[in-house]
């Protein structure tokens, strides 16, 4: 008979550090390579500074341009104060109405990511645009000051239109960057965790401080350099702000979280298929009523035939 030593292999337990699962953030959330997005190297502070820093630029950037918008329409476009307040409203409601259509089209569609650098772009596009508008502007404005002829100092009919479809692509930027940005640095914690669940709310705090020093600094600087050096450089300050602003956004790609499209979650998508489902019983319960009807119709008529 021979002994047989036998070697007790012990069971292989994970480790919490060596083990990728226990980082790993739940509720479809992946990393720009599209894997489970893992919470040691994704998301918090780090990617969340890169939005309040991009939250700061675009704040000074829209008050920039909106605080001061009916001084340039009255001034160096020559429109009366009716006119241009008729203008600044419009525009605003157009700004304010358009993020309810960048906010659909980013949860079904496009994602928070690809909409907020496509408005970034729109955006650096249209303040381009604008700054160049202005700038040519002032040099028409200037030749008709030096020229020996005496010519009206208001701007031609393509000058208006190039202004105008400058500003509107920047409101069609703000349709798509004012309701994704806030949503994509509160993707970047994950409420589910104690730690980052007490950092997201800290992190709303930052943003507000972000969203109030942008605005304070446009109104500061700004409205001076518009109004006494150059609306060219009042337009132009912004216009690099914003692409500053996207340089930062694009710098933390490989740091952020993002959340799958899920359509069954929008709440767009779900409206518009209580409607289409309210729609499919209203017409399915029309079309019973009206058999219903006619067999109601119908029956009288053959009891009256057979008593003739």
């Amino acid at each position: 008979m021979t002994n047989s030593t036998a070697i007790d292999v012990p069971e292989t337990e994970s480790s919490p550090l060596l083990d990728d699962s226990a980082g790993v953030v739940g509720d479809g959330v992946v990393d720009y390579k599209g894997r489970p997005a893992n919470r040691f190297n994704s998301g918090g502070w780090t990617s969340a500074l890169f939005l309040i820093g991009v939250e700061l630029a675009e704040r000074f950037t829209h008050t920039g341009i909106s605080s001061n918008l009916i001084t340039y329409l009255t001034g160096s476009m020559g429109l009366s104060k009716a006119t241009a307040a008729e203008n600044v409203n419009t525009w605003g409601g157009v700004a304010t109405m358009l993020p309810l259509l960048g906010a659909f089209i980013a949860d079904s569609y496009l994602g928070r990511y690809q909409t907020i650098l496509i408005s970034s772009l729109l955006y650096v596009l249209g303040l381009g645009l604008m700054t160049l508008s202005a700038v040519l502007l002032s040099l028409s404005s200037s030749d008709s000051k030096n020229g020996a002829e005496i010519m009206s100092s208001s701007p031609s009919q393509f000058q208006v239109i190039f202004f105008f479809v400058s500003l509107y692509l920047v409101a069609i930027a703000l349709g798509g960057h004012k309701p994704c940005l806030q949503a994509f640095g509160a993707d970047q914690f994950d409420g589910q965790d104690p730690k980052e669940s007490k950092a997201k709310s800290s992190f709303f705090n930052w943003w507000y401080l972000g969203l109030v020093t942008g605005p304070t600094a446009a109104m500061l600087f700004l409205n001076y350099i518009q109004d006494n050096l150059s609306w060219g450089l009042g337009f132009g300050i912004p216009c690099i702000s914003m692409t500053i602003a996207l340089v930062v956004f694009l710098m933390g790609t490989r740091t952020y979280r993002y959340a799958i499209i899920c359509r069954e979650n929008n709440p767009f998508f779900r409206i518009g298929k209580v409607f289409s489902r309210t729609a499919r019983n209203w017409r399915a319960s029309s079309s019973l009523i009206l058999v219903e009807m006619e067999a109601q119709g119908t029956l009288p008529d053959k009891n009256s035939q057979q008593f003739r």
